[in-house]
């Protein structure tokens, strides 16, 4: 188990979409976060205490949580100094990158050294069987994206909590590393073997109470061509009775493809019924999840007016304004 509270380590992060970790742990575990350590030339700013290893320690942070998401996942040669001297402190580490703490020697020996542990949860810990595609009991509702990084994972957990709040049984469905650690526990699914991706899904979201809702944390995009192999395996394993379109309408390109648009809402509805269709025909679209964060509030009210009458779907910002009408066309499938 990965010792809380945590000082979330945002390194040379070049902008706050690459804390999306650090981020996610902020937003929706506040009570672990007790402050932020950042090096120079980083743009991310969580908002919370700076603090240097030994405020952070005196402070009761257990846990140095490597809050950065970059390109590759991997352990920058930046951040090591750092993390030895965490270990020499008394910091566990944790990271959810696919280069492993456990296999920086220096690292394993510094933890050794000084009985600390290093925690690392993107390897999957379980034999996943492939899948089979056969029906399953209970329902389950997919975020699917316009782009990476435009909020399918606050969608799911805004909806499990308004859930929570009506009663409602609902359970969120961690499939990244961020989910892991907000929740802890999940699938890591780009880290598992891709003959074995989409029946880890049906592993996460197995036959369940008639009605019961699994929420299952989006990755990826079908449009995007870096990432578009995980989103259909979790299509695909899911089996899912809804999909809710995610979408951020400030974004210039997709993530880390510069020159590369972003498909329209109306491309994302049509792709993502075609290929949920292959293995539930009475799969629906219920509403569009959109990520405002760079609009002001006007400008936001605006555009999901503009967005819901175009599209004849409820359109929020669930993070922003709550999620109780993406739930309301949840609640109407029967």
């Amino acid at each position: 188990m990965i010792t809380p509270p945590y000082l979330l380590f945002l390194g040379d992060a070049p902008d706050r979409l690459a804390a999306k970790v650090a981020q996610g742990i902020r937003d929706w575990r506040p009570d672990y976060a007790i402050g932020q350590l950042r090096l120079p030339g980083c743009k991310a700013d969580l908002g919370l205490a700076d603090m240097t290893l030994e405020e952070a320690r005196a402070a009761g942070a257990e846990t140095l949580v490597i809050g950065v998401a970059n390109r590759g996942g991997v352990i920058s040669e930046t951040w090591k100094e750092v993390l030895g001297q965490a270990l020499e402190l008394g910091f566990d580490l944790a990271s959810g990158l696919h280069n492993l703490l456990r296999d920086e020697p220096a690292l394993v020996a510094g933890a050794n050294a000084h009985g600390r542990a290093l925690h690392d949860v993107r390897i999957p810990v379980v034999k996943y069987p492939i899948a089979n595609g056969e029906p399953r009991s209970g329902k389950r509702c997919l975020a699917i994206g316009t782009d990476c990084s435009v909020g399918k994972m606050y969608t799911a957990l805004a909806m499990e909590r308004e859930m929570a709040a009506r009663e409602m049984k609902a359970t969120f469905r961690a499939t990244g590393q961020t989910g892991i650690l907000i929740t802890g526990g999940g699938v890591p699914l780009d880290a598992v073997i891709a003959d074995f991706m989409a029946g880890s899904v049906e592993w996460l979201t197995p036959d369940n109470d008639a009605d019961h809702w699994d929420l299952i944390e989006g990755q990826g995009s079908l449009f995007h061509p870096s990432y578009s192999g995980v989103t259909l395996a979790l299509i695909h394993g899911g089996q899912p009775d809804a999909l809710v379109l995610c979408h951020e309408p400030t974004r210039e390109h997709m993530r880390g493809l510069p020159g590369r648009a972003l498909p329209s809402l109306e491309a994302l509805r049509d792709l993502g019924l075609t290929m949920a269709q292959m293995v539930n025909p009475d799969v629906q679209v219920t509403g569009i999840s959109v990520n405002t964060a760079g609009l002001e509030e006007a400008a936001a009210r605006d555009y999901l007016a503009e967005v819901e009458e175009r599209m004849g779907l409820p359109t929020v910002d669930p993070y922003r304004h709550g999620a109780g009408r993406l739930v309301d066309s949840l609640a109407a499938i029967t």
